[in-house]
């Protein structure tokens, strides 16, 4: 006789998920305000309001739960879907307002993820590596808003690779983090301030 398939409750299935989920919002909220390096296991659990032995369990250990949070936060990033309507733009300056809007939506969104993976990067075994896969993808996003600004006329004044260079620096997390979060400005402020300088930069 052919065996019998385990029964998978969708209730019990749909619980894990709620716990998996919960553990990986708290990891993160501790990540970015403490730092990777001063939270353990056991901090996470008590955060979630689990055994340590659940989170190990559902997420696995500190590293892996570091390595879902840059995963979700690239899933969740949109930059992808982001530029489909950017590439629709026809003059220079509703393109770097797109640009300014979605790159503050996405930071301002993300804020928890990028803060845990910037305090961990001291602390990691592989730290540059990790950044490298938590903004490939927004990088190349801006890279292509480079190459679509080159389509226009007047292209900008400087080369493809150098438009890129220079969208990341002022669209980047880098910017973002240091007028909002270091210069206490408000995301309007930065949005409005980062779009101008671009503007005027690549005039």
């Amino acid at each position: 006789m052919p065996s019998k398939r385990p029964y998978v409750s969708p209730l019990r299935e749909q619980g894990a998920s709620r716990t998996r989920e919960l553990i990986l919002h708290e990891a993160t909220r501790l990540f970015a305000v403490r730092g990777y390096g001063r939270v353990t296991v056991a901090d996470i659990a008590a955060a979630a309001g689990v055994a340590s032995k659940t989170v190990f369990a559902s997420v696995g250990s500190k590293g892996d739960i570091l390595n879902h949070i840059v995963d979700q936060g690239v899933a969740a990033s949109g930059y992808e879907n982001a530029m489909d309507g950017l590439l629709a733009l026809r003059t220079r300056e509703s393109v770097l307002q797109a640009l300014a809007h979605g790159t503050r939506i996405g930071n301002e969104s993300q804020f928890s993820v990028h803060e845990a993976i910037r305090k961990a990067l001291p602390v990691h075994e592989d730290g540059e590596a990790l950044w490298e896969r938590a903004t490939a993808t927004y990088r190349a996003a801006l890279r292509e808003a480079a190459l679509h600004l080159h389509t226009l006329d007047p292209p900008p004044p400087f080369s493809v690779e150098r438009t890129g260079d220079l969208l990341w620096q002022w669209f980047g997390p880098t910017s973002w983090r240091v007028l909002v979060a270091e210069s206490g400005w408000s995301w309007d402020d930065a949005e409005e301030t980062l779009y101008r300088t671009a503007v005027s930069a690549l005039g």
